[in-house]
């Protein structure tokens, strides 16, 4: 199997294109400033809370309300995680950090290699984003990635969000409403939670962006417990486009 057997690529966008997890903390800060202030600075275990622990309190509660409540928009989303990791970490939650957390996804930024890879692949192949965000939200990120993707599917306009595999389900619809058979189309994706275990169990075959290869666990997206199938793996976005490109090379 070749990157050049497909004329589609899917793109997961927050911790794939965007780094969400530097996004996430940042927009943390002045919560977690509040827990030190507090005295606190802990986990309920006693234990010093990194950026680990955050990212992965994040994880979870994010999970379990998109689970709960997935016609909600994501910025309110984010709202009431913010709300709940206050009141998980014993500090009071206040409204308006909690909005300011939920209006933080426009300020989050891409990873170094995005945009130069995104370039090189929109010269190659049709681009689709495949997103757990609302239009307005992204319209702000694409902004900054400057890339005129072909499609763009957020959960705001499918009623549900990632790991449900309706999402998956509507892009493969919508593809074969434009002559892309499935067969023909790659999701690229960081997330194993949100992305791969969906997009194999839909017959999407998908390109694991593994960005946490140096650091390890799962960080802002919630664990995996089964095996995960994926049909190939790069350490970054521009390793994709670096093995596409000698592909060509090896193929002139």
């Amino acid at each position: 199997m070749r990157l050049s057997d497909f004329d589609v690529l899917s793109f997961d966008c927050y911790g794939t294109l965007i780094d969400w997890e530097s996004g996430i903390w940042t927009a943390l800060q002045p919560l977690l400033a509040r827990v030190v202030s507090a005295g606190m600075g802990l986990s309920r275990s006693g234990i010093e809370l990194t950026r680990d622990d955050a990212l992965e309190a994040f994880a979870r509660l994010e999970a379990r309300q998109q689970e709960t409540t997935p016609d909600m928009a994501y910025p309110d989303v984010l709202a009431a995680v913010h709300q709940q990791l206050a009141i998980e970490w014993e500090v009071e939650a206040d409204p308006a950090e909690d909005a300011a957390f939920g209006g933080s996804i426009a300020a989050w930024p891409p990873f170094p290699d995005t945009i130069e890879a995104l370039r090189y692949l929109k010269q190659h192949f049709r681009l689709v984003i495949l997103s757990n965000v609302d239009r307005a939200s992204f319209q702000a990120t694409n902004q900054v990635l400057g890339v005129a993707f072909d499609a763009i599917y957020t959960a705001q306009d499918i009623g549900s969000y990632k790991p449900d595999r309706r999402n998956f389900a509507y892009l493969i619809d919508r593809l074969r409403e434009q002559g892309v058979a499935r067969e023909k189309l790659l999701h690229v994706a960081q997330s194993l939670f949100h992305d791969h275990v969906p997009a194999q169990a839909s017959g999407i075959t998908s390109a694991w962006i593994d960005r946490r290869h140096e650091t390890g666990g799962s960080g802002a997206t919630a664990p995996v417990s089964a095996d995960v199938r994926y049909d190939f793996r790069f350490l970054s976005l521009g390793a994709l486009a670096e093995s596409h490109r000698s592909e060509s090379a090896d193929a002139s």
